[in-house]
């Protein structure tokens, strides 16, 4: 999962001292399955990230991160270990329902939308407050 602005390169994109040359060095990068990259985080070159890492927003992951544990900062330490023998749901379960996603989706839209009612909406325009 790739939050906003988050950005994953595997070249160094020029070289130390001929600036025209491209790509410059390069190395694999490899996430592991149910990585998390936070917002404006980075993934340098030649990186490895086990499964089930949550990478902190604005991360800059220049080494190795081992499986299941959080990292954050720059450079990018592990802050964090999860336990594995913990029930881990990820997005993926939204898809393996009894019902369709779309069904799911609809009947929260209810849930959150019932107490938007036609005479909560009345009083909102004809005597409106400050009040969330």
């Amino acid at each position: 999962m790739f939050a906003t602005h988050s950005y994953v390169t595997d070249a160094d994109w020029h070289d130390l001292y001929d600036r025209t040359a491209a790509p410059g060095n390069t190395a694999e990068v490899v996430l592991g399955d149910n990585v998390w990259v936070g917002d404006s985080a980075i993934i340098c070159k030649g990186v490895r990230i086990g499964e089930n890492t949550i990478v902190g927003a604005g991360a800059v992951v220049a080494s190795d991160l081992p499986p299941n544990s959080v990292a954050a900062g720059n450079p990018a330490r592990v802050i964090r270990q999860l336990d594995p023998e913990r029930m881990l749901i990820t997005r993926e379960s939204l898809f393996n329902r009894d019902v369709s996603y779309d069904q799911w989706i609809e009947s929260f839209e209810r849930w959150v939308l019932a107490p938007n009612t036609l005479r909560g909406w009345l009083r909102s325009v004809l005597a409106p407050t400050r009040e969330l």
